[in-house]
């Protein structure tokens, strides 16, 4: 059964935090047509002061958490908290597992978009980063159920990830700020549902390398 270690595997979190580094304007921009334009500027804030607490020689498990604890100090607003959750969760669900298989890592994404979706309370359809990882969560579990291939069940969650993010560009907002904008959002990606992307983008990309039998 295709596999990766936990251990020595934090390269796979850094990776994350230079795509948000890479990407931070751009979230900004997208934020600042329907929100406050700072969702990039803040994602960046955290995930650097989290790279600098984070060794190459470090595990999977513990860098996320050295993100999640981060990300709940650092960056405050919402994103903090669902961030610094989603994070904090996945630590917690491998932190004592040496080879990380897919229904290993099947069940990490499960809890870890449970405890989004409890923090923010939102739904697929909300235009927020659920649009997103919801679908990512579900095509990963269904693909790797129908092909037993870590690879394929990563690679069809990116393509859902993809597909969740652009639906949020025809949505209507139904919570937080942007939802007092209403019709005037259609037309805008969700900052939150892109980062979001990037964020499971990156770190199933940097699996696929090192997966093994």
């Amino acid at each position: 059964m295709e596999n990766f270690t936990n251990n020595n595997k934090a390269g796979i979190v850094i990776n994350i935090i230079h795509a948000i580094q890479t990407n931070k304007v751009y979230l900004s921009d997208i934020d600042g047509q329907i929100g406050d334009g700072d969702h990039g500027i803040n994602m960046n804030k955290g995930f650097s002061a989290a790279e600098e607490k984070i060794t190459t020689g470090q595990s999977f498990s513990t860098a996320m958490q050295t993100v999640g604890d981060i990300l709940l100090l650092e960056i405050g607003r919402s994103m903090g908290p669902i961030y610094g959750s989603f994070f904090r969760t996945c630590a917690r669900k491998i932190k004592d597992k040496e080879l990380i298989t897919a229904p290993i890592f099947i069940e990490m994404l499960d809890s870890a978009l449970e405890s989004v979706k409890t923090i923010g309370g939102a739904k697929v359809g909300d235009k927020t980063l659920i649009d997103t990882m919801e679908p990512a969560t579900s095509t990963i579990r269904k693909e790797w159920e129908n092909t037993k291939s870590f690879r394929k069940a990563l690679e069809a969650s990116i393509k859902a990830a993809e597909t969740g993010k652009d639906s949020t560009r025809d949505m209507v907002p139904q919570i937080g700020r942007a939802a007092r904008l209403g019709e005037r959002s259609v037309g805008v990606l969700d900052a939150g549902a892109t980062s979001c992307y990037i964020i499971l983008k990156t770190m199933f990309e940097s699996i696929i390398p090192v997966l093994k039998e």
